[in-house]
């Protein structure tokens, strides 16, 4: 298995977490797919999603793969009026990620981070190791601090 950034900066802040690997199967990049393919529940697999805030700019969010990002609850969690989805082609130059391996760890300039509230019903979530082929599992908590992410109900359920 390859190590990825985001595995070494984990390592390297002494935080525990573990891997699961998965086929990447470019007609399925859905995140149910890959909790399927990882055997762990969707609303334990949580993807990270770029937007940008009409005030606070690049904004991260990280919310269960089987969920949808609720705009409005997004915009009021980070104190601006509005907040858009920001262009799949947009997404490499600005985080160093690509659609299916974007992690909240490791991204090319720290941006503010959400994620929400349900991430600390469970002791572990998964979220992108930085590629896609593989997911690391870590504690809530210290995704958490080591993002300094903030927690909030971010979609629709």
């Amino acid at each position: 298995m390859i190590k990825t950034n985001v595995m070494r900066l984990l390592e390297q802040a002494n935080i525990t977490f573990s891997t699961k690997e998965y086929e990447v199967d470019e007609s399925d990049l859905s995140g149910v797919h890959v909790a399927e393919q990882v055997g762990i529940p969707a609303e334990q697999v949580f993807k990270t999603l770029v937007a940008k805030g009409d005030k606070k700019g690049i904004l991260v969010f990280c919310i269960p793969v089987n969920q949808e990002l609720n705009l409005k609850k997004a915009a009021a969690a980070v104190g601006d009026k509005k907040v858009e989805m920001i262009h799949v082609k947009d997404l490499l130059g600005l985080t160093g990620y690509i659609r299916g391996g974007c992690s909240p760890v490791g991204m090319k300039k720290k941006y503010p981070t959400f994620i929400d509230e349900t991430a600390e019903l469970f002791d572990e979530i998964a979220v992108s190791a930085g590629v896609r082929g593989c997911q690391i599992v870590i504690s809530p908590e210290a995704l958490l601090q080591y993002v300094d992410a903030k927690v909030f109900d971010l979609t629709d359920i």
